[in-house]
């Protein structure tokens, strides 16, 4: 009996600990964005999914001096001076069949206003995530670190 119990125990947390390693293999969680420039973290954002669907928005400035009440300034349409805090910058984006990437979403550069094609890819174990802006061949990859 206690071999039997200890078999199954052993069974429950192998599962467990695979299901851990799928779901850190999502964007979906608190990522901490990073100044390409720099090195310094820039923002937090948190990413969500809504029926396969993913967006994200900012949670936190982060930038030494940062105003905790600043606004979209460079943004256009009806995000123009919108509070950068709780700003939605990622839209749309989809798991890709078969592949631990989401893409056909956009991204919002709030620094310019600029929107961007999007491609998420989770690396080091969901540790980290590469985020891919681009428009038509030319564009630009940050990795992000996951914050939870």
């Amino acid at each position: 009996m206690k071999k039997a119990v200890a078999a199954l125990f052993c069974v429950a947390a192998a599962a467990l600990g695979a299901t851990s390693a799928w779901a850190q293999m999502s964007p979906v969680g608190t990522w901490r964005s990073i100044d390409d420039k720099t090195g310094e973290a820039k923002s937090e954002i948190q990413i969500t999914d809504n029926g396969g669907v993913l967006s994200g928005h900012i949670t936190r400035l982060l930038r030494k001096g940062a105003d905790p009440q600043a606004l979209c300034t460079e943004c256009r349409d009806g995000l123009k001076d919108k509070p950068m805090v709780g700003l939605q910058i990622i839209t749309g984006a989809k798991k890709a069949e078969g592949k631990d990437v989401w893409e056909d979403g956009k991204i919002l550069d709030p620094e310019s206003g600029k929107s961007y094609t999007l491609r998420l890819t989770p690396v080091e174990e969901g540790k980290k995530l590469e985020v891919r802006g681009s428009i038509g061949p030319f564009g630009r990859t940050q990795t992000w670190v996951r914050v939870q």
